[in-house]
């Protein structure tokens, strides 16, 4: 398995962990991990702190030729909400470890010029199925339903 998709997925475990949903992502630039972040909406009472979000927030300002020059390791395919942050930000590669759970944004995404890879990750697709039957209330609270 590709490291910095381990990475996301050990963000998304950190986060199930800490009684929050279990979506991680991972900002990588030049061969680096430069943000790494999960879903932390439950954890901090926050409206916007999914995993995308996080990871890009804990990256912290940086340069556009940076954003331009990156790409984001997701454990789901991203919503409105983190499609929108990849494009405003103009970051051209998104892998996505599964789509099977939630289908996000990709077309857009695609019809933006993202490069999209998504992988189809087992682990991460039973990680996601579990959590949404053990939890419905809080994933439809995620995805805005």
């Amino acid at each position: 398995m590709d490291k910095f998709l381990k990475a996301a997925i050990e963000e998304a475990e950190h986060g199930w962990q800490e009684g929050g949903i279990p979506i991680g992502s991972v900002l990588v630039h030049d061969g680096q991990i430069i943000g790494r972040g999960h879903n932390r909406r439950i954890q901090k009472g926050s409206t916007i702190l999914h995993g995308e979000m996080d990871a890009l927030e804990n990256a912290g300002r940086l340069s556009a030729s940076v954003y331009k020059n990156s790409t984001l390791y997701t454990t789901l395919s991203p919503c409105a909400m983190c499609s929108g942050t990849i494009l405003l930000y103009g970051i051209p590669h998104v892998v996505i470890a599964e789509n099977v759970n939630f289908t996000g944004e990709e077309e857009l995404l695609a019809s933006r010029g993202v490069k999209l890879d998504i992988v189809q990750d087992e682990y991460c697709i039973k990680m996601m199925d579990t959590f949404i039957k053990e939890n419905p209330k809080l994933w439809n609270e995620d995805i805005g339903e």
